[in-house]
């Protein structure tokens, strides 16, 4: 019957393209990812790939095979997370990462309630964008994190949804998109963008460049003081921006199709491998009891 070093091999010659590539990821030699590959397509009584060609290509077996292979490859890193901590429930460390852009008005009631539930708990809180929080979680520099939903996280996160918050789309009251109604949302495009993007250039799936002049930065309190010196246009959750339009400093952007405003997810997210201590465990039912309490 195949191995999980099989389905390993398999998975990263169709990821990397080449049984060569696929040996540099997995640290083996290419030979190795090839035997693996051979000895699966005869448990499987099955070839799994055309190799005719310079380059690997799937067949119509190794299509309907890959899906299976992922998921059994992920649930067993899960077994091994599962059972390694098994002995960590004294585990007492939580690194708390979170998008700035998200209110969250009662986090130091929050944090008492841990301090009070686990005595010994060593606590650090750290601030970025989302996708650099994702980042974060993904390579074990925090172990919890609030962010703005993504269409796509990596394999070894696990998350869920505690609520929404409202943005819009926000210029300075000097600029010239706040002089006029626009006739549509295309005339956007004729002014610059500020958009949110990580440290390493990603940017988020809500944030995509809709103008062809974007400045970037990583956090929205600078995003909106840029708008507010008239910079560009920018989408803002509503409660940062609110102070700004009182004052009238800032105004949506008036557009004759005039709801452009959206409610954008936000998640809890988790590494695998801390998804299911106590203390992340407690973490994610904390938060996701005072965002429901606050109004976003």
């Amino acid at each position: 019957m195949f191995s999980i070093e099989q389905l390993e091999a398999f998975i990263a010659t169709v990821e990397c393209g080449s049984f060569s590539s696929a040996a540099r990821k997995l640290g083996k030699v290419q030979s190795a990812i090839s035997q693996h590959v051979m000895n699966l397509e005869i448990d499987c009584n099955s070839q799994l790939f055309e190799r005719q060609g310079r380059y690997p290509v799937l067949t119509p077996a190794g299509h309907k095979l890959l899906p299976y292979a992922q998921a059994t490859v992920q649930q067993h890193k899960r077994l091994i997370q599962q059972a390694t901590g098994l002995s960590n429930e004294g585990n007492q460390q939580l690194t708390l990462a979170l998008d700035e852009g998200i209110l969250l008005s009662g986090l130091t009631s929050l944090l008492a309630k841990l301090e009070v539930e686990f005595p010994l708990i060593e606590l650090e809180c750290l601030s970025a964008s989302s996708k650099d929080v994702i980042e974060m979680i993904e390579s074990g520099r925090a172990t919890c994190g609030l962010i703005f939903s993504e269409l796509v996280l990596p394999d070894t996160l696990d998350f869920e949804s505690i609520g929404s918050i409202k943005f819009d789309v926000y210029v300075s009251s000097q600029h010239a998109l706040a002089q006029s109604v626009a006739p549509h949302v295309d005339a956007l495009r004729l002014h610059r963008q500020l958009a949110i993007r990580s440290r390493n250039h990603t940017a988020s799936s809500f944030h995509q460049p809709h103008s062809p002049d974007v400045w970037y930065a990583d956090n929205y309190y600078l995003l909106l003081d840029l708008a507010i010196h008239g910079f560009g246009w920018c989408l803002l959750p509503t409660h940062l921006a609110h102070a700004e339009v009182h004052s009238g400093r800032l105004v949506r952007v008036p557009v004759a199709f005039e709801q452009l405003a959206w409610y954008t997810n936000v998640d809890v997210i988790q590494h695998h491998q801390y998804a299911q201590d106590s203390i992340h465990r407690r973490t994610r039912e904390l938060l996701r009891q005072l965002f429901k309490g606050q109004s976003q």
